[in-house]
């Protein structure tokens, strides 16, 4: 403790505090208010708070020497007891610090009041709620009072000490609300016991019950001045208890939430309970029993003599010894008591006249170092108020762990000082003594304690503590042989706290020192795992395809942040060591490039395989050009060249006759290089795929001579493919007959009927003359006698469809020639009244426009005009400009371009012959003539009311794109329509 610094100090408050009403002779304090008592039989009430202070005469009425016994305040100065003892008895009052008259407690009267306990949790200043009187002849009473009542509710009795009839010298109480109820919890003393009273309910059920059970007690025999009780109140809970007794100062801690009973049925809520024996506070000299006690949180304040005896509660010492400054008049009775103020947190000592303060000052403040002589490590740091308090409390644990050689322990301590020994200070005193798992232990629980700022630290205590590791397993595997194979071996242990390590620091640890170190220690197992940690994969893989780990390596490339890459370069590898699971993991992944994977690919291809064995590489490539739809010719060009090398060519078939650009508009049929595979094919001889391949290539003829090396039949389905080109396709049946006709062996008879009959097969496409050529010169014409027959019949039956087909000829033109001479004498009658359909004037009026008659023969005075089967009728120059109207633009710059051909042709004519007409002008066919029959059929070609062009008009608009701007013209814009009146019509 350092005695430099006062932790209490003792200032004189009042000198003349009874103000001349006799001489001081109680007191009592509560929230900044002292209540003093004097022997003449006043109460002087000091209020500090509000400056206030006032006098009650108790002795009034009263005959004789009248003095104060005990006073007694509330923790909130409010309410006060009182009671007084004289030749007439004994009476006890109640005032309120309101009130300026004291009201008399009759049914007290003749009790001594000695202790009084208030219900510090539910007083207030109106209502003390229930309030405990102990009494000089072993009573308890209960009473409460409310302010407004200016009088008691009530007061009874409560219990009545029967076994040890003793005064009851000091009185506490707490209360505790529960779920079931208020519980109270209640303690008194006699000179020589400390009684406890608990229960749930009201107090007086609670001591109604002590009727039936024995009261529980604590006897402590020994003459004292003045037994005392003091609970030390905390934030208004009591949280110590301290009885000042005849043998020492007994004393404990309380906890009203505990439920551990006693052996006789009561709770006990009195913890750590300890006994201060007196002989510790007199140095050998006289024991000198305490006559007052206060209490405080750790520290007893004794008064012996006329001195103040400060004593630490927890480790029993005297720490401080404090004086008062008397006057000399009252020094022959000196110091007669102390009492403290809990609400303020002061302490009070008075003698005859004078009222002493004595004040705290942070008396925690060294209470770790108390704990800390006691070894109480945990309650030291608690009280520890700065980093070096702490640093002290673990250097003394961890001296103490390694001087009783547990270095483990000690070096969980060491690692949390930070200030009073440097870091090498520690390591070295592990190092010394050669306990390399302490230090390890040391540098792992320093890292735990360290910043994140401290990174550079951190690194090399990382570092270092990895190599700790790696010695202690290569160690482990020097002192124990079957620690490998032994899983619940120190070994197998170390190595999963090395990986949780290397897991934890991955972020803090240089990757290129700790991989070299890894790799110098030869753990290669930890150097794969720590590479994984760090991302770098490309190890990994490569120890585990190394280990024939062909599944694990996958498994590592498949992950989100492999890079793919990695993929393609393994792939080689991986695809040797286990096909089966790389084409797995390949077709599983959807975001690889087959392409890239062709040189793995090609390499497992090139290596021998069983028969029975499934090809991977054939089952992978399937999957991208079926499943993926792949069109890299790359990929194509390898599955077609190991089709080609199996020896059933049904796959390779299947493959080149798949159509893999189906669905796609215009998209190819295949996208391996025909001329590749056809190269293939020949060198593997697959002759089938080769016919296939030309066939595909347009090549027919080289297809169908390809196939009569193979199989005829094939060449024959060959010849047929052939659709659009009859000269082909006959070219192709004839090189077919020319091989079966030279391949057969019988005899001439038999292979000319085979010859027979395939020009059957050929559905009349071949005849006999046609194969003729192929059959030896020294054939003879019987054996064909049957075919050349048969096909004399078939030309006859063609020269007499021919002649009926010349005959039906000439009979139809005969009837075209007759159908012209009739259409020559066909004619049209003409109502005279009949109206032009485009002018609407009379088709028959005479005076007409005759410009339009230039290049017409004259038909009298009359405008030229056309006449339609319908009954439609038109002027010549109404009707052209009608159908120029309605047609196309080329259509009618074509009508006006005949129009004025004949227009000029016609004028000329007429100045030729000076406007006459002659018999060969009318029948002779002339260019004027062709350029009207022209115009004629370019306009009368048919009606235009009831031919096409009248069908053709349905689909134009009513308002043409030209007429725009006429539109626009007959849209009504309303104008100052706020002028017009608007005006309902009738319904």
């Amino acid at each position: 403790m350092d005695q430099g610094r006062q932790v209490f100090a003792a200032d004189l408050l009042e000198r003349y505090a009874a103000k001349g009403r006799g001489v001081i002779t109680c007191m009592a304090a509560g929230n900044d208010v002292i209540v003093l008592g004097t022997s003449k039989g006043w109460v002087i009430r000091h209020d500090f708070g509000v400056g206030d202070s006032y006098d009650i005469d108790l002795s009034a009425g009263r005959p004789g020497e009248q003095s104060i016994h005990r006073v007694f305040v509330d923790p909130g100065g409010s309410h006060c007891i009182a009671t007084i003892v004289g030749s007439g008895g004994a009476d006890t009052f109640y005032t309120h610090a309101k009130w300026t008259k004291p009201r008399i407690l009759s049914r007290l009267k003749g009790l001594v009041v000695n202790a009084v306990a208030w219900n510090r949790q539910q007083i207030t200043e109106a209502a003390t709620r229930e309030v405990i009187l102990g009494t000089d002849n072993g009573q308890l009473y209960e009473i409460a009072v409310d302010e407004k009542d200016k009088r008691e509710k009530y007061i009874k009795p409560l219990f009545e000490l029967a076994e040890l009839p003793e005064a009851i010298m000091g009185l506490q109480m707490e209360t505790a609300i529960l779920n079931s109820g208020t519980r109270y919890y209640v303690m008194a003393v006699t000179p020589t016991r400390l009684y406890s009273f608990t229960g749930i309910g009201s107090l007086e059920t609670v001591f109604a019950s002590y009727l039936d059970r024995a009261v529980h007690f604590m006897e402590l025999p020994g003459e004292i001045p003045n037994s005392e009780l003091h609970f030390f109140i905390k934030q208004r809970r009591a949280v110590h208890f301290a009885w000042l007794s005849g043998a020492g100062i007994y004393h404990g801690g309380l906890n009203f939430g505990s439920q551990h009973s006693s052996p006789n049925g009561d709770e006990n809520f009195v913890e750590n309970k300890a006994l201060l024996d007196y002989t510790k506070l007199s140095n050998g000299a006289e024991v000198v029993k305490p006559s007052s006690m206060a209490v405080s949180e750790f520290h007893f304040l004794l008064l012996i003599g006329n001195k103040v005896k400060v004593v630490n509660r927890i480790s029993e010492q005297i720490i401080e010894e404090l004086q008062f400054d008397q006057a000399s008049d009252s020094s022959s009775r000196g110091i007669i008591g102390l009492c403290s103020d809990a609400t303020a947190g002061l302490f009070y000592a008075y003698d005859q006249n004078s009222i002493f303060q004595v004040s705290v000052n942070d008396e925690g403040r060294d209470m770790w170092k108390v704990y800390l002589d006691l070894k109480e490590y945990a309650a030291a740091l608690a009280n520890s108020r700065d980093p070096l308090q702490r640093d002290q409390v673990y250097l003394v644990q961890a001296e103490a762990a390694f001087t009783s050689r547990d270095f483990l322990r000690a070096a969980s301590f060491y690692a949390k000082i930070n200030y009073i020994l440097s870091f090498e200070e520690i390591t070295l005193k592990f190092i010394s003594v050669s306990e390399q798992d302490a230090l390890r232990t040391f540098l792992l629980r320093k890292l735990d304690n360290l910043a994140k700022d401290d990174k550079c630290q951190i690194t090399m205590i990382s570092t270092w503590a990895t190599e700790l590791y790696l010695d202690k397993i290569n160690r482990l595997l020097l002192e124990d042989d079957t620690a490998l194979e032994n899983r619940n071996s120190e070994y197998q242990s170390i190595i999963k706290e090395f990986r949780a390590f290397l897991s934890d620091c991955k972020d803090v640890l240089d990757e290129v020192t700790t991989m070299r170190l890894l790799e110098s220690y030869g753990r290669v197992e930890e150097l794969v795992y720590f590479a994984g940690l760090k991302g770098q994969y490309e190890i990994v893989v490569h120890y585990y395809i190394q280990q024939g780990e062909a599944k694990k390596a996958l498994e590592v490339l498949r992950k989100p942040a492999v890079p793919i890459d990695l993929q393609y370069k393994f792939a080689p590898d991986l695809v040797t060591l286990d096909a089966y699971e790389t084409v797995e993991s390949w077709m599983a992944s959807n975001n690889l490039n087959p392409r890239k994977l062709i040189p793995a690919m090609m390499r497992y291809s090139n290596e021998p395989h069983a028969k029975n064995e499934t090809h991977e590489v054939i089952k992978y490539l399937e999957f991208c050009v079926h499943r993926l739809h792949n069109e890299d010719p790359g990929i194509h060009n390898l599955l077609l060249s190991l089709y080609a090398k199996q020896e059933d060519d049904s796959s390779l078939l299947r493959f080149l006759q798949c159509k893999f650009g189906k669905g796609r508009e215009n998209g190819p049929d295949f996208f391996y290089d025909p001329k590749y595979a056809l190269r293939l094919c020949l060198k593997e001889k697959r002759m089938r795929a080769c016919v296939h391949i030309y066939g595909m290539m347009s090549m027919h003829e080289e297809a169908v001579a390809l196939a009569l090396q193979v199989d005829p039949e094939l060449a024959m389905a060959e010849a047929d493919k052939v659709e659009d080109d009859e000269d082909l396709r006959k070219k192709l049946w004839l090189m077919v007959a020319k091989h079966v006709i030279e391949q057969e062996k019988g005899t001439k008879r038999e292979n000319i009927r085979k010859a027979i009959a395939f020009l059957k097969e050929t559905d009349g496409l071949l005849k006999i003359e046609d194969i003729l050529p192929f059959f030896p010169d020294f054939a003879l014409i019987d054996d064909f006698k049957e075919a050349i027959c048969s096909s004399l019949e078939d030309y006859n039956k063609q020269i007499e469809q021919l002649k009926q087909e010349m005959n039906d000829a000439t009979h139809g033109a005969d009837n075209i020639r007759n159908d012209i001479s009739a259409l020559a004498q066909r004619y049209a009658v003409i109502d005279r009244d009949e109206e032009c359909g485009v002018c609407r004037r009379k088709i028959l009026a005479v005076g007409g426009d005759y410009r339009m008659a230039r290049g017409y023969t004259a038909v009298g005075p009359m405008a030229p005009f056309y006449v339609f089967p319908c009954g439609h009728s038109f002027h010549a120059h109404c009707l052209i400009a009608h159908v120029t109207r309605c047609t196309n633009e080329s259509q009618a710059e074509y009508i006006l371009d005949l129009q004025k051909q004949v227009t000029l042709l016609g004028s000329e004519a007429r100045r030729e012959s000076n406007g006459g007409m002659t018999d060969e002008s009318i029948t002779s066919m002339n260019p004027a003539d062709k350029l009207r029959s022209q115009l004629d059929d370019a306009v009368a070609s048919e009606c235009p009311f009831c031919g096409d062009l009248m069908i053709r008009e349905i689909s134009l608009p009513f308002v043409l794109p030209e007429e725009a701007q006429q539109v626009t013209s007959w849209e009504i814009k309303p104008q100052n329509l706020g002028n017009q009146r608007s005006f309902s019509l009738p319904v």
